[in-house]
């Protein structure tokens, strides 16, 4: 990376012809995101990007600053890749400071400090992306030399500077003090250790990170501090900052009357939005600064944005990256046509001091009205843990994590979701509670890295479809990790568990207390016959797994699983019921605001004019929000936990049944009118399909599988994209299989041509059961043929032609499945002791969730967010309707917040 330059320096290449201009104003790490998004998406090549920085360097990893002081090199900070720069559509000014902006004329003027060098640019669309200057409080004497602020490479460059100074002139250690006890604090504090001075935190406030912390985290943070040989004063307000005899800084002077000599002031206690250009051209601003945009990023005037901490969004500014991130990927959506919204800013925070281990996520101080507590301390071991969890105990709002914030790249990407099993287990030392945390169990969709929007899906399709062996590739190929770094050790474990997946020379042990493989375990329960978890555990767990294990979120679920799919047993019986996956536990899917969606089964996706209307009744009476499925059927969102068996009973009435969206099963199978309509169908693909479903409805397998059924080649049922695709000819049916959709979509492949119906349905049978058999835990089918014995082939000898002798055990337990199934739903309404388990409070089993809220959109309702509540615009949950019988009732506990 160049040094500072003498004059401006500008990244350009030769003028290309593209329509429309955009001009950022700003060169940091937003900036950055927001070309770098803009060019992968604009693959027409409509706009033209032109970039001014005031800094020297192209965009550089601001969050990282600190590692400048352990021998760490500004150019090693860089974002991105520097082809991104090379782009002919992008233009890179660096040291050119924008003056001026002329909305009614669409230009902005820019200088670079040098008579006669200011030039006016004319653009399409503006974007502000100014960032944010250190915030310098009114204290006099902060103008003194050896004073400073901790924001960029010059800042920090300059403060080594400083130091390496002092230390030469005085020849004894450098005594330095920062003001503020922020995360920015607490870092510059650090860098002052690491450069040999010593430190002193100044803290206006009761407790160091406030803003993060709760008092119990700021004590034990405090001590952790103090350990490193940083001293603290809390609650202590700096009312002077006076010079030595040299006329630099030389001391501090406190409101209490105490005084500090020093020799160098690092000032962090905030930050202002560098809103000026907004001001001056009329835009408006926020109550404390920061430009005023909308939730797409736009400001009142249509040709110029906002993004990053300039950026005022629901009334006020966000000093965090990752939500400047994702402002970036609205405007770069929005300039291409899109309708993109600001999501909501993710607020975790970790600290980033060696030796220092903090971490504070979602709803740190449990403002959620009926929030719960679970608070862990230990003084000796330094160590202070708290969860914040919803009125149930289960579903996770928040967390501060201090001395071991080992379980925060696991806890981030669960809030809104139910923890599962004990969330003590999070709070103790890992492994002390003996249970496991889960830690590479996230769901697809879980946010592992929060500041490039990265989820535990894409490394692991990182892994699978990229061939990334280890966690720098992994890194290179999805970026997380890349910014602030807190997710890595979560990264980690993922791509090790995609590795041992894949084959290499990792353990194949389910979890710590099964040796045995998914596979394996499968075949010794089915030698043995064992009926429960417990018997299971005690014939063929691990021989080291930990002394009183009862098993844990990972064998759980696959034991219940096994167990389904060799007895076909309700998932709530007995001993079962506590082995099974949140959703599964109350046969519906849960949903971001706490409630469920309701899922009834419309085999083919045919259904009666009279179910659509009994359908569509219940979605009335009970105010759900009502959407088709890609899957061809209906889906109801809102229900509250209490409902859910007072709705199962109307639609059970009606003729439904349970859609199974909520297992690891059969969801649907996709078709076609076929010939029953189409003039171009060449067999009853609908029939088919009814059939199909019908037969495999509520089978259990290692992870979700679909089928379609089209009736003829131009598939219209998209059957090729199904875990079972069948395409009809005129000779029969062709079959194909391993097709997934998701983040790895894969196309199927063909397994056999023209077979007549009860061919096909003896080889889909085969097919399920020997992936059932023999797939790993959470293992699609497209990965499940690549890896089996012989792959496609293999799999085509197994059940074609019976390869291993074991058609006829497959033949045999899809009869018995068959043979065996009932409707969950219907099991569960017939049984008193199932339906004591539906109940949102157990004193109050037909009382709705206070804290559910809605607001009208498109004429229906959906969860209001905290902006829409806070401004009264939300409505409360909508009760139960009065002639309604209830069929909750059971025993009652006393649950206290």
């Amino acid at each position: 990376m160049d040094e500072r330059p003498t004059q401006a320096e500008s990244i350009t290449t030769t003028p290309v012809d593209a329509s429309r201009h955009l001009v950022i104003v700003g060169g940091g790490m937003v900036a950055q995101r927001l070309v770098e998004a803009l060019r992968d998406r604009d693959t027409a090549g409509v706009w033209r990007i032109s970039v001014f920085a005031e800094e020297p360097r192209p965009p550089y990893d601001r969050v990282a600053l600190t590692s400048y002081f352990s021998g760490r090199d500004p150019e090693d900070l860089a974002l991105g890749e520097p082809e991104l720069w090379e782009d002919p559509l992008v233009s890179l000014h660096r040291g050119v400071v924008v003056t001026a902006v002329d909305r009614e004329a669409r230009t902005v003027t820019t200088s670079t400090g040098r008579a006669g060098a200011d030039r006016t640019v004319p653009y399409d669309e503006l974007v502000l992306a100014t960032g944010s200057g250190a915030f310098v409080p009114p204290i006099p004497g902060t103008d003194l030399p050896g004073v400073f602020v901790y924001r960029t490479v010059d800042d920090v460059a300059a403060l080594r500077g400083w130091v390496e100074e002092q230390e030469r002139r005085w020849n004894r250690p450098v005594r330095g003090a920062v003001i503020g006890g922020g995360l920015l604090g607490l870092e510059a504090a650090g860098a002052m250790q690491a450069l040999g001075a010593q430190s002193t935190v100044v803290q206006f406030g009761t407790h160091l990170m406030s803003a993060q912390v709760d008092l119990g985290g700021g004590e034990a943070l405090r001590r952790l501090i103090n350990q490193l040989g940083v001293a603290v004063r809390v609650s202590t307000a700096t009312t002077r900052l006076r010079p030595n005899r040299r006329g630099t800084v030389g001391g501090l002077e406190f409101a209490d009357g105490g005084r500090l000599d020093v020799d160098v002031v690092v000032v962090a206690t905030g930050i202002i939005p560098r809103d000026e250009l907004a001001r001056t051209s009329g835009l408006a601003v926020g109550e404390r600064g920061g430009v005023v945009v909308d939730e797409a990023c736009r400001t009142a005037d249509p040709h110029v944005w906002a993004v990053g901490e300039v950026a005022c969004i629901d009334g006020s500014c966000i000093g965090l990256v990752a939500p400047g991130y994702a402002m970036a990927e609205v405007v770069a959506d929005r300039l291409l046509g899109g309708h993109a919204v600001f999501p909501g800013a993710d607020t975790a925070t970790k600290l980033k001091l060696a030796g220092v281990d903090v971490a504070s996520f979602g709803d740190a101080f449990a403002r959620t009205p009926g929030a719960l507590e679970l608070v862990h301390s230990d003084p000796v071991a330094g160590v202070y843990t708290k969860l914040v969890l919803s009125d149930d105990a289960r579903t996770l709002l928040g967390g501060v994590l201090v001395g071991d914030a080992s379980a925060y790249a696991t806890l981030r990407p669960m809030l809104g979701r139910e923890l599962g099993g004990d969330p003590s287990a999070y709070l103790l030392p890992d492994g002390a509670s003996g249970l496991s945390r889960g830690d590479g169990d996230l769901p697809d969709d879980a946010t592992v890295c929060s500041c490039n929007n990265v989820s535990a899906g894409t490394v692991r399709g990182a892994v699978t479809e990229h061939g990334c062996t280890d966690l720098a590739s992994a890194k290179a190929c999805t970026r997380a990790g890349t910014s602030c770094g807190s997710c890595l050790p979560l990264v980690k474990k993922i791509v090790g568990a995609e590795l041992a997946k894949a084959g290499l020379d990792v353990s194949t042990a389910l979890c710590e207390h099964f040796a045995l493989s998914r596979r394996q375990l499968f075949d010794a329960v089915r030698v043995t016959g064992l009926q429960t978890f417990s018997d299971v555990l005690e014939r063929h767990g691990h021989d080291q797994a930990p002394v009183g294990s009862r098993g844990c979120d990972i064998c759980k679920p696959v034991v219940a699983s096994i167990l389904s799919s060799l007895d076909d047993g309700h998932v709530l019986d007995g001993e079962r019921a506590t082995l099974q996956d949140t959703n599964d536990h109350v046969m519906a899917n849960l949903q971001k605001d706490g409630t469920y969606s309701v899922v009834p089964r419309m085999p083919g996706g045919e259904v009666t004019p009279e179910g659509l209307i009994a359908v569509g009744q219940v979605a009335k009476d009970f105010d759900l929000y009502t959407k088709i499925t890609g899957g061809q059927r209906v889906d109801m969102f809102g229900a509250r936990l209490e409902q859910l068996p007072l709705i199962w009973r109307r639609l059970v009435d009606a003729g439904f049944e349970s859609g199974h969206a909520y297992g690891k099963s059969l969801r649907t199978v996709k078709s076609c009118v076929g010939s029953t309509w189409c003039r171009f169908g060449v067999q009853d693909s609908t029939s088919l399909a009814v059939a199909l479903e019908l037969r495999y409805r509520g089978l259990r397998a290692p992870h979700k599988f679909k089928l379609g059924v089209s009736g003829c080649a131009r598939e219209c049922a998209e059957a090729r994209a199904k875990d079972v695709g069948i395409i009809a000819t005129d000779q029969g049916w062709n079959v194909y299989v391993g097709g997934n959709g998701g983040f790895t979509p894969r196309h199927a492949q063909l397994l056999a041509e023209d077979l007549d119906t009860e061919t096909l349905v003896q080889t889909v049978d085969r097919f399920l059961m020997y992936y059932i058999r023999t797939g790993d835990r959470l293992q699609r089918t497209a990965p499940w043929i690549e890896e089996v014995e012989g792959g496609l082939e293999g799999v085509r000898e197994v059940i074609m032609e019976d390869s291993l002798g074991i058609a006829a055990e497959l033949d045999a337990a899809m009869a018995a499945h068959v043979d065996r199934y009932e409707d969950e739903w219907r099991a569960t309404l017939d049984d008193p002791e199932k339906l004591q388990r539906f109940a949102s409070f157990v004193n109050a089993p037909t009382e709705a969730d206070p804290s559910l809220a809605y607001v009208t959109e498109r004429g229906q309702r959906r969860p209001a967010t905290a902006e829409e509540r806070a401004a009264g615009l939300a409505v409360a949950s909508s009760p139960t309707p009065a002639d309604e019988p209830v069929l909750v009732a059971g025993p009652t506990l006393e649950v206290r917040a």
